[in-house]
């Protein structure tokens, strides 16, 4: 018994005499068994050979860490077992005294065997009983890192070998750490921290001896004594804990004050979140810090069970706004859609880019990686005139300006067979490549490519430069400006960050720094900044952009307050809008919106349209999502200008002015249907007819002041336009893609 207010440790030594006795008893013990087996030659062969073989893997492994930007919000982890490993010295000796007082009250003094325990499962043995286990904290420590759970002669007999051996070469001390380092506490946690953690909610540094006490209980049998299983195993619990105080009493570690003061209840069991490492959102973003640390060199088994501290390049309130935009625009365009859709069927992706690193700031690729693992955010589809800003870096890279002309009215290209319209047929005259990109004025940039040396390789090259890898859809034809060919929005809005980053182009990641256990940095993400862009086009570019949020079809965008450059994309197909699209960008964040429906991503949106509107366009919910969720990320930083752009002269700049601004619709009996062009390819559709100019219909776009309705029949936009019902879009005529 303590005495009142002092804590006796116990004694870690024994006798001398005492010592010999206790080996004499157990090697009389071990001989006595294993002579039945073999022979004298036999124990002695088997002891020479036997040494502590490597431990069983999973039991050496720790839980690896993934952490938001600032290093200190968790994201998530990723694990064999759930563990982190303390050192002798980091574990509380509340815990050492609490489990050993649970488990193996002669630890200290005990050779590593239990006689009693031995002598039991000698006389099973003999007699043919059922073989009984070991019960000493070292035998216990033997069986979790050498050997399995079978209960025969011949692994007991090991157990016996390995556990006189490792009582020669460990010290306790050695043993007692090891163990609490790897026994199963339940829960899904191995060691003492992660045990803590999951259980309470805390380190094990700072347990309560109540605590301490209890957690000692449960490891005995974790599912029996689970406190949350019922009154019935809390009931057991408690005995089981009362057990652990009444030994730790006895061995001098606690006080009576101290026991009687713990003893009547356990301690309370916060309520603790399940731990479901890849549920909902986040899945996709560990799936792809995962992908992306083996990219980089990383073995699975490092990341799984290596103990790393990964920072990423997320940003916790970014991300947090990505989910809940996302989520909040997907249930409100299923409740407003036509046929009650099933808003699982539309989805919403979101990737934020930082414009100076290439890091992602935020990504939203679904509502749950569980239960659909594709992620929508580096998923591959056409960017309709999205596309279109990469055709306007080649076409200044071949000398033209933005106020080169092109056609802006129906024509059919060197070599097709077709016509190239406009929507509706509208015809614009002789347009700036500046109005050709507000406008998203198809027939422009059809132009400007067949003008340019090798126009359709000069665009695919330009879109590679700015940082979108070739896909599906990139076909070298005089129409890929228009959009057909296939990006992710991940590598869209990267691509746009190079624009922002003065033409300096970085490779798009998540991860920013590995390190190990010990604090060392095994890896950190370096910006490249290479210029693959001339450091003035990409100013001139970003001033073309502009005019789309100033003028064009992505004015809603202007509710930012800042300068932001952007532009719409909607994709026709046949008919059916296949993906909608807004990406922008400030001069520290650039981000794409893509919207796609179906399983495939390739299923008809019109269904999801609002209900003042004639079709889904890019410039409806995805600039409103893109508008939503920029507010939240660019709040409280400060307002930066873009690169101030030089301006470009063109020895093919044309003298003269615009031939009109008023757009003439083609009049024919044979006109092709809104969503149809003449020759059978698609357009864009939504806008007004010829008979219907636009109705200045307002929006629902939320937080955003409209700006001011332009007159029926005075310089219509090229595409939908806030503050109007869309506007009189002017549509993709190229096959696959229509334009705003």
């Amino acid at each position: 018994m303590a005495e009142s207010g002092k804590v006796k440790r116990p004694k870690k030594t024994k006798s001398r005499a005492r010592k010999v006795w206790g080996r004499i008893g157990v090697t009389f013990l071990v001989l006595f068994i294993v002579l039945g087996i073999g022979g004298i030659g036999t124990v002695a062969f088997l002891y020479a050979r036997t040494d502590l073989p490597d431990p069983n893997s999973d039991f050496t492994t720790n839980t690896t860490f993934i952490y938001y930007q600032d290093g200190n919000n968790q994201l998530g982890s990723l694990a064999v077992q759930n563990r982190v490993s303390l050192s002798y010295d980091e574990m509380p000796q509340l815990v050492k005294d609490a489990v050993v007082a649970a488990e193996n009250r002669s630890f200290w003094e005990d050779p590593g065997f239990s006689v009693s325990g031995i002598a039991r499962s000698a006389w099973s043995i003999a007699t043919g009983g059922e073989l009984q286990g070991g019960s000493t904290i070292t035998q216990q420590y033997i069986k979790i890192l050498y050997l399995d759970s079978e209960r025969t002669l011949s692994r007991k007999v090991k157990e016996l070998f390995l556990a006189t051996k490792m009582g020669r070469e460990m010290s306790k001390e050695q043993i007692l750490e090891g163990y609490l380092n790897t026994v199963y506490f339940g829960r899904g946690a191995y060691g003492i921290q992660a045990a803590a953690k999951s259980y309470f909610l805390k380190p094990a540094s700072e347990l309560t001896t109540e605590e301490a006490a209890a957690l000692a209980a449960i490891l005995n049998n974790p599912a029996g004594f689970n406190p949350s299983g019922g009154e019935d195993k809390l009931e057991k619990l408690l005995g089981r804990y009362q057990y652990v105080l009444d030994g730790m009493l006895e061995m001098g570690t606690i006080t009576q004050a101290e026991h009687d003061a713990a003893y009547q209840q356990l301690p309370a069991f916060p309520e603790v979140p399940v731990n479901n490492r890849y549920g909902g959102p986040k899945g996709f973003l560990i799936k792809q810090i995962e992908d992306e640390l083996i990219d980089k060199g990383f073995s699975d088994t490092e990341i799984q069970g290596g103990g790393l501290k990964i920072i990423t390049t997320l940003n916790k309130t970014m991300q947090t706004a990505a989910i809940t935009t996302a989520q909040e625009y997907t249930a409100r365009a299923a409740e407003n859609a036509r046929g009650n859709p099933d808003p699982a069927d539309l989805h919403v992706a979101i990737a934020s880019v930082d414009t100076a690193t290439g890091g992602i700031l935020a990504s939203y690729g679904g509502a749950d990686y569980v239960a659909n693992s594709r992620n929508w955010a580096m998923t591959d589809r056409p960017a309709a005139s999205t596309f279109k800003t990469f055709a306007t870096i080649a076409g200044l890279r071949d000398g033209f300006s933005l106020n080169s002309r092109f056609n802006g009215d129906t024509f059919t290209p060197r070599g097709d067979d077709q016509p190239i319209r406009n929507e509706f047929s509208w015809q614009y005259g002789r347009v700036t490549l500046r109005e050709a990109t507000a406008d998203s004025i198809n027939t422009a940039f059809v132009d400007m490519t067949q003008q340019i040396e090798d126009g359709p390789n000069q665009v695919i090259k330009a879109a590679n430069d700015a940082g979108a890898p070739t896909s599906r859809g990139w076909e070298p034809i005089n129409r890929i400006a228009i959009g057909f060919a296939e990006v992710s929005p991940t590598n869209m809005a990267n691509s746009y960050a190079t624009l922002a980053n003065s033409g300096q182009r970085n490779e798009v990641h998540i991860v920013s720094k590995v390190l190990d256990s010990d604090g060392k940095v095994l890896y950190e993400a370096k910006p490249a900044n290479s210029q693959t862009i001339d450091r003035n086009i990409a100013a001139n570019v970003t001033d073309a952009l502009t005019s789309v949020v100033d003028e064009g079809t992505g004015r809603r965008a202007a509710a930012l307050e800042r300068p932001v450059a952007g532009k719409t994309g909607t994709n026709d197909f046949d008919g059916d809008i296949t993906s909608a699209w807004f990406v922008g960008y400030t001069k520290q964040i650039s981000t794409a919106v893509m919207y796609v429906a179906g399983d495939s991503g390739n299923e008809n949106l019109e269904t999801y349209k609002r209900p003042q509107d004639s079709t889904f366009f890019g410039s409806s919910y995805p600039l409103m999502t893109w508008v939503d969720f920029m507010q939240t990320a660019s709040e409280g930083m400060p307002v930066e200008e873009f690169d101030e752009a030089e301006r470009i002269t063109s020895e093919r700049d044309e003298e003269s002015p615009r031939a009109t601004r008023t757009p003439t619709p083609r009049q024919s009996s044979a006109s092709p249907s809104p969503s149809q062009s003449a020759n059978g390819e698609p357009s864009e559709t939504g806008g007004p007819t010829a008979s219907e100019p636009p109705t200045g219909e307002s929006t629902d776009a939320p937080s955003v002041s409209e700006p001011p309705v332009e007159e029926p029949g005075t310089e219509p936009t090229g595409g939908s336009t806030a503050g109007t019902n869309e506007g009189p879009p002017a549509q993709e005529d190229a096959a696959g893609a229509r334009n705003p």
